[in-house]
């Protein structure tokens, strides 16, 4: 079911209204291909917050400026679907642990310690219904986890 800023997901009432926008715009396009409300909803949120997170100043007036997301809009795919469903990683590199989905250019996020990496990726995979491969500082494979099992 397409939403807009008036009929959306409980789960983003309490979302930044941009980052709402942004959720929406990734959900509807998601469920245009085929995605079901379960998973369409967490993984939206997942990549809206990565696109805000990265948006340079001039992009986020950009979209704050474009027209509120409608349900009968024609809801261009937003996101890239090569990586929807990638296994996510953890690994040691720049005296940082990064969380990256595979296949990626560059990591989700960056974090002092790895606890807190392993904890981020999944949530992530677990939305995207994907593994988690924790690599160990060495860069060998330490373990492979399912979460959302």
């Amino acid at each position: 079911m397409p939403w807009d800023m008036k009929d959306y997901p409980d789960s983003m009432k309490n979302m930044d209204p941009l980052l709402r926008k942004k959720a929406i715009d990734i959900a509807n396009a998601l469920e245009a291909q085929g995605y079901d409300d379960g998973r369409a909803i967490p993984i939206a949120h997942a990549e809206a917050q990565e696109w805000l997170d990265d948006a340079s100043e001039d992009e986020l007036k950009e979209f704050e400026q474009a027209p509120d997301p409608k349900k009968d809009d024609n809801h261009e795919l937003t996101v890239n679907m090569d990586l929807v469903d990638n296994d996510v990683k953890v690994f040691y590199e720049e005296d940082v642990w990064k969380v990256q989905t595979v296949g990626a250019d560059r990591a989700d996020q960056t974090f002092n310690y790895k606890e807190d990496a392993i904890k981020r990726a999944e949530e992530m995979a677990e939305n995207k219904e994907s593994k988690v491969i924790i690599y160990k500082q060495d860069g060998n494979i330490q373990t492979k986890r399912n979460p959302s099992k």
